[in-house]
């Protein structure tokens, strides 16, 4: 039966043509969907992902970055008397007012006062040590590429951020964040800045990374009298993202806007495949009146939709690459990863299959009467 499903399809692919292409498009709208769902929201987790350290020390209970308070330096003293803590580095966020040409007003940034040593944790996968340097100077600033128009300058360009008087020295890639504008200073000038010496959260790199989890357990238990916590890289990453996909009205609005289109891809794609299938009731028929089980007929049915949701999966994903390069060119934030693609061949493998199913259906009309009129 499997090589008599292969030789429908390609005999009659004019048929199976419209099944397929709206396979296609339920896997492209899959794809880019959850490739700037996870670009997109997983931009809150930048300040963690595009660093190098192992753990983060921060105000208990803190969900995502921009929900940092100060803490104490006893977290920074607590960390250095771990005998596997080899470097603590603090990492001052605060909001910011940015006023620079007239004709953009006021923008709302977040402000990242990082160290600017060479081998400094922060933002470590994104700022070449020459880049970093450039914040030494008094009052620099650092944004990203793609911000520049909204903040109205270019490289050299002045501008008030919270009262005080800054230049932009450089631009980099990959630093901007979900909710707004991030403006990387040095830690002196962020001081300047905002809250004084205070501090939101403490970089933590381990001279074994594999014991991050019981130097976390330390910490914490450390932590509890100094109104600190501590969590792993990953988990802090993975919070911050959970955080706004799952607590705000944006990512659940997305996750509602999947549903939607698995429902509408999986209508269609049944409508499609019954309106096949019904186009060669009379082949079905002849199968019968040869001696052909029902059961048979139905193994072809169902073989003949998982290969048209292999021609879409392959078909989609070709067409995600496409939009998702383009994307990325464009410093739209989108990410493609083997787990990703794997969930949504799965998913559009399911409609395939469930919309083979209910094509069944229309297979109870094969009747051998059918060839007698």
């Amino acid at each position: 039966m499997v090589p008599l499903a292969r030789k429908t399809l390609l005999y009659e692919w004019r048929r199976f043509l419209p099944s397929a292409f709206a396979i296609a498009f339920s896997g492209l709208l899959l794809l880019v969907q959850a490739a700037f769902v996870f670009g997109i929201f997983g931009s809150a987790a930048v300040y963690v992902r595009k660093s190098g350290g192992d753990l983060w020390l921060g105000f208990p209970g803190t969900q995502t970055i921009e929900l940092g308070r100060p803490i104490s330096s006893q977290a920074r003293i607590a960390a250095l008397m771990d005998p596997q803590v080899e470097r603590v580095e603090p990492f001052n966020w605060l909001d910011g007012d940015w006023r620079g040409p007239a004709d953009k007003g006021s923008v709302s940034v977040f402000i990242s006062g990082i160290d600017t040593r060479p081998d400094a944790l922060m933002y470590s996968a994104v700022l070449d040590p020459q880049l970093r340097a450039r914040l030494d100077e008094p009052d620099a600033v650092i944004v990203d590429r793609a911000d520049l128009g909204k903040l109205g300058l270019a490289i050299g360009g002045q501008a008030v951020l919270n009262g005080h008087r800054v230049r932009v020295v450089g631009v980099g890639s990959g630093l901007r964040a979900l909710g707004g504008v991030n403006i990387l200073t040095s830690l002196d000038t962020a001081r300047r800045l905002g809250n004084g010496d205070q501090v939101a959260y403490y970089v933590v790199k381990l001279r074994d990374p594999a014991q991050a989890k019981a130097v976390r357990a330390r910490l914490d238990a450390a932590g509890k009298g100094a109104r600190f916590q501590a969590w792993t890289s990953d988990a802090f990453a993975r919070r911050a993202v959970r955080y706004w996909l799952f607590e705000t009205g944006a990512g659940l609005g997305v996750l509602f806007l999947a549903v939607v289109v698995v429902l509408v891809g999986a209508v269609i794609t049944s409508q499609t495949l019954m309106g096949a299938v019904a186009g060669s009731l009379r082949e079905y028929a002849t199968l019968l009146a040869l001696g052909v089980g029902r059961r048979a007929l139905r193994r072809v049915v169902l073989v003949q939709a998982a290969w048209v949701g292999a021609f879409g999966i392959v078909v989609g994903a070709l067409g995600t690459v496409l939009v998702v390069a383009l994307a990325q060119r464009r410093d739209v934030p989108a990410q493609l990863t083997p787990s990703l693609i794997v969930i949504c061949a799965v998913l559009v493998m399911t409609i395939a299959l469930a919309s083979g199913l209910a094509a069944l259906r229309t297979l109870r009309n094969a009747d051998p009467a059918l060839l007698l009129r």
